[in-house]
């Protein structure tokens, strides 16, 4: 299939890596997770996609060659690798470890890479990408549970970290129990956070306490509840955008926003 039309079928496709240069680490794919945006991708939904592409941003596996000045990576070392494989580790984003703003960042697939071929993910037998990009999986962490840390779980951690919401003792909200969700839940939790759901779907409320361990669970469509929370909360992390229609909530009387890289924090009032 070539060019950007619609998605037709799922077939296999056949080929070839790069050579490992001297700062790449070659790994054989054992996991990779599926995120929303590989499946948008893969449909054309976001009008970009040039076919044939082969999604997968959340790669682990086993490092099977490394380049010669490889200095943080061996062979047989547990490895992963997320949507970033490139970028021009020169400017002002890049020297301040934020690649994801560089102008020349170059993502897992479906992006041109420095040497002008197309990149292509982690559904696929082997990843080959710069050191720079590749993570360590810990032994301790079975490794299809850390596929999906490396898209989902950043996500939800990142902004915890930024906002200084990874204190023990704050009251942190979460607005959507989906993937990210409750991925949010489990790290505020293990951060020592008390932790209040804000979901669309009463249904959900069993999950949330019982299997998450979040403390309390509030239903967004119920304004009575959600006055009764006001000011309660050191902070709220919101996955609606990607999880609930944002109409379906009226945060007016409830919250301000602050803009957080891509996710939205929104502060308690």
């Amino acid at each position: 299939m070539g060019g950007q039309r619609p998605f037709r079928q799922l077939s296999p496709f056949n080929f070839s890596r790069r050579a490992t240069g001297e700062k790449d680490v070659a790994f054989k794919v054992l996991y990779c997770g599926i995120c929303h945006s590989d499946l948008h991708t893969v449909k054309n939904e976001w009008g970009q996609t040039v076919y044939p592409v082969v999604p997968g941003h959340e790669i682990v596996g086993e490092a099977t060659e490394v380049g010669s000045k490889v200095t943080k990576f061996k062979v047989g070392d547990r490895v992963g690798v997320e949507c970033l494989v490139g970028s021009c580790h020169s400017c002002d984003n890049c020297t301040d470890n934020l690649e994801n703003y560089c102008p020349k960042m170059v993502l897992t697939f479906g992006a041109k890479y420095h040497d002008g071929t197309i990149t292509y993910g982690g559904y696929s037998d082997i990843m080959v990408a710069d050191e720079h990009f590749i993570v360590r999986i810990p032994e301790s962490l079975p490794l299809d549970a850390a596929a999906p840390l490396l898209c989902a779980g950043i996500t939800v951690y990142s902004p915890l970290r930024y906002y200084g919401l990874d204190k023990p003792g704050l009251h942190v909200g979460v607005v959507g129990l989906g993937g990210l969700g409750h991925v949010a839940v489990k790290f505020a939790k293990a951060l020592g956070a008390k932790v209040t759901v804000i979901s669309t779907s009463p249904n959900k409320k069993k999950e949330a306490i019982e299997k998450l361990r979040a403390d309390a669970f509030l239903v967004s469509r119920e304004k009575d509840e959600l006055q009764a929370a006001m000011g309660t909360m050191d902070g709220i992390i919101d996955y609606s955008i990607c999880t609930i229609p944002s109409a379906s909530i009226n945060w007016s009387l409830e919250v301000s926003w602050k803009a957080c890289a891509g996710w939205y924090f929104r502060e308690a009032t």
